[in-house]
């Protein structure tokens, strides 16, 4: 089969698209023929190598620690069970999936991802790729196409496990930063959908595409940034689900508030923050840090897009042979959505 291997850490010329030979699905694994693979600012920061380690935050990294290489990238998998392992449901074959990429700590329904497919194994940048039966989710009945499903596993269970953590109400008032982004749209939609009155961050060209998204009101990054969101939410706000970080953390917690909280899933401005402690624990704050989602955060995605209560935007599509091309234009930035590649 075709797939795109990274060979060490590096720019995109340490890509390189192989001849390697189809997985074989082991006991309580299947086999699945890849649709649609979309792609992430993890798969950038992977290649990059650069996640860092408790230890050493300049040291290069993959997701949770060193990267076997050669390595196929690809967390985002939309495709066809084909063929299965021992202890395996063969109902499975032929159904239409999703597969969940997150490596977990346990089996239980609350269980943390401590690893990532195309990070901590391989992944989707190819025609086949195996995982567990257990994470795989039939969506043969989902309207959605196969591009948009292959858009949900990271960006939209990352936005569902933030807005889940952040415990977010219907009524309640949501900031979300990078809001054209993958993870930052996804929290826009589904904010919206439950009922928040939601504001959003984003640049000037691309706020159209993020108050059609379902965004109440949006706030240019560009000047001025937090007397904007004062203005637009003189009340305060009840959760920011912010994946920018740096500066805005500082800047934004007077912003929050009685009880208000603040999840972090990312860090695009940087990742050492400042901020006055006093607007944390006289207001009762709470910073809470989400990666990605759990197995039950998992579940409620699979049954939101199977009625299509989301609908992902796909910004580009591209062949697998231009995947170094893909993630240069993801890195860009001036897309808004998902780009999405097919096997």
């Amino acid at each position: 089969m075709r797939a795109v291997r990274i060979l060490e850490h590096g720019g995109p010329e340490v890509m390189e698209v192989a001849e390697v030979p189809v997985p074989a699905p082991r006991a309580g694994e299947v086999l699945v023929r890849v649709s649609a693979v979309a792609l992430n600012n993890t798969d950038l920061w992977t290649r990059e190598g650069a996640y860092g380690r408790p230890e050493d935050p300049q040291a290069r990294s993959g997701w949770r620690g060193p990267v076997g290489f050669p390595r196929i990238q690809g967390a985002d998998v939309a495709g066809r069970v084909v063929a299965m392992g021992a202890d395996v449901d063969e109902d499975l074959v032929g159904r239409r999936v999703v597969v969940d990429p997150a490596l977990y700590d346990g089996d239980g329904p609350d269980a943390h991802p401590v690893g990532l497919m195309g990070s901590e194994r391989d992944g989707g940048y190819a025609e086949f790729v195996t995982a567990p039966a257990a994470r795989v989710h039939d969506m043969t009945e989902s309207p959605l196409t196969d591009d948009q499903l292959a858009a949900l596993p990271t960006a939209y269970g990352t936005a569902l496990g933030m807005i889940e953590r952040g415990r977010l109400r219907t009524g309640e008032t949501v900031l979300v930063s990078g809001a054209s982004g993958g993870v930052g749209l996804a929290a826009v939609q589904i904010a919206r959908a439950r009922g928040a009155r939601v504001l959003a961050i984003s640049s000037g060209p691309k706020t159209g595409a993020v108050r059609e998204a379902g965004a109440h009101e949006v706030v240019d990054r560009a000047r001025d940034l937090a007397e904007r969101i004062r203005a637009a939410a003189p009340e305060g706000i009840d959760v920011v689900l912010d994946v920018v970080a740096g500066d805005l953390v500082g800047d934004g917690l007077p912003l929050l508030r009685e009880g208000g909280r603040w999840v972090v899933a990312g860090a695009l401005g940087g990742f050492r923050v400042t901020f006055d402690v006093r607007r944390l624990y006289l207001h009762n704050a709470q910073v809470i840090g989400s990666a990605m989602h759990t197995p039950t955060h998992f579940r409620l995605l699979m049954d939101l897009a199977r009625r299509a209560g989301i609908q992902p935007v796909i910004a580009a599509a591209f062949p697998l042979d231009q995947a170094a091309r893909a993630q240069e234009e993801l890195a860009r930035r001036r897309h808004v959505g998902k780009i999405v590649m097919h096997p």
